[in-house]
């Protein structure tokens, strides 16, 4: 892949460089409560801004139905990242009419602007090859070079992705080359032992990281609403917890596999439990218990891993050379279900391994939780294209750099 540097240095002055970046945030009405994704992506934009070019930035946001709709405005992202830039951002009302021809025209060289939602319109992401690729030709027409840069959605065959960088000079961007550079150490530099720390909801989205990474890793650390699944596939009763019932063979045979292998597959052995899901709105305490793994009362959901579990899962990490994070432990947005991923990210701290964490919830657990980023090793800013990689898949976005 053809750097940034290489790019700058053959000359972006006055040029107009398009910049596929991933300011997929979560917003609350219009309010960004996770920046992330848009303070990793702002140096790209300020080395290319402070190189002379015109800049235009574009991203998707949240799933519309390929149509404006004001819920997935990237107005308020345009404003935050002015506000990290230290200058003001152009805002297109449109992506490929009237007020993203006009807003690019205007651009002088150093300027920037970002285009509304690519995903309003449908060519962003339709299936059919030609739809898409002519969506790409109306982006080429605001552009002179291509920068992709939205690590987070470099596992989408979607227009701006990958059918765009064919039709336009190309290189990777900053936050791209440092992402691929991260997943390489964690799939062919590996300083052992190597540790896997999945969670999150179901089970079904780990499953293809799961078995390839059963070829690769020494433990696996399992938590979060997936861990109940594995549970299940043990044996064990697990109440009302959320479960996926048809992926107990799969997840039987990942058992198997594991130990015909010798990697580690630890499981929770205390969880906390609740006959309600809390309130996530209010954080209104929490009617609680912990008890065993594999004692979870019928009527009763866990929700968290307990303290036994923690401590457990502290001492698999503590002696760790790699570490990849993904997923949460628990419901960690309310504070009485929070303790087990605070736990895990203390781990991580505490320990001397290259510590990852493979973006999506645990990403914004590790800021929402008050952690310092920079003490881990990388924080990637693209969970699903993270474990893409990990699972040994061809990611179309950065096929379409490397042509």
């Amino acid at each position: 892949m053809k750097t940034i540097e290489e790019l700058i240095e053959a000359g972006v002055q006055g040029q107009r460089v398009f910049v596929r970046a991933d300011l997929n945030v979560p917003l609350d009405g219009s309010t960004i409560t996770d920046d992330g994704r848009i303070r990793a992506v702002a140096p790209t934009i300020a080395k290319l801004a402070a190189a002379g070019a015109k800049v235009v930035v574009a991203s998707h946001l949240g799933r519309p139905k390929g149509a404006p709709d004001p819920r997935f405005s990237l107005a308020p992202a345009a404003a935050r990242l002015g506000e990290i830039l230290g200058k003001d951002v152009a805002f297109a009302t449109d992506t490929v009419g009237d007020s993203a021809a006009a807003v690019v025209a205007g651009l002088a060289g150093g300027e920037v602007a970002l285009l509304e939602n690519l995903r309003f319109n449908a060519g962003e992401t339709s299936k059919d090859d030609a739809e898409r690729k002519a969506f790409a030709e109306q982006l080429a027409a605001l552009a002179d070079l291509y920068v992709g840069d939205g690590f987070g959605a470099v596992h989408r065959k979607h227009a701006s992705v990958y059918d765009l960088p064919a039709l336009l000079p190309h290189a990777a961007g900053d936050l791209i080359a440092t992402e691929v550079g991260v997943l390489k150490k964690l799939t062919e530099e590996v300083a052992r032992p190597y540790v896997v720390v999945l969670g999150g909801a179901k089970v079904s989205d780990k499953l293809g990281v799961i078995d390839n990474l059963l070829e690769k890793a020494d433990r696996i650390l399992i938590g979060g609403g997936m861990a109940y699944t594995f549970l299940k596939a043990k044996g064990h009763e697990v109440g009302i917890s959320l479960l996926q019932e048809d992926q107990v063979p799969t997840v039987q045979e990942y058992l198997d596999r594991a130990e015909k292998r010798g990697v580690e597959f630890v499981l929770p052995t205390d969880v906390l439990v609740s006959t309600e899901f809390p309130d996530l709105r209010t954080k209104a305490p929490a009617d609680f218990s912990t008890v065993a793994a594999d004692a979870i009362p019928a009527d009763q959901e866990g929700l968290d891993i307990g303290p036994k579990t923690r401590e457990l899962y502290a001492a698999k990490l503590a002696d760790a050379g790699t570490v990849f994070w993904n997923g949460p432990m628990g419901v960690f947005e309310h504070p009485d279900y929070a303790g087990g991923t605070s736990a895990v990210a203390k781990a991580l701290l505490d320990s001397d391994a290259f510590t990852v964490v493979g973006g999506g919830d645990s990403a914004a657990a590790v800021r929402i939780l008050g952690f310092d980023e920079n003490a881990f090793g990388h924080i990637s800013t693209g969970g699903g294209a993270s474990l893409e990689y990990l699972e040994g898949k061809t990611l179309p976005g950065l096929a379409a750099l490397e042509d």
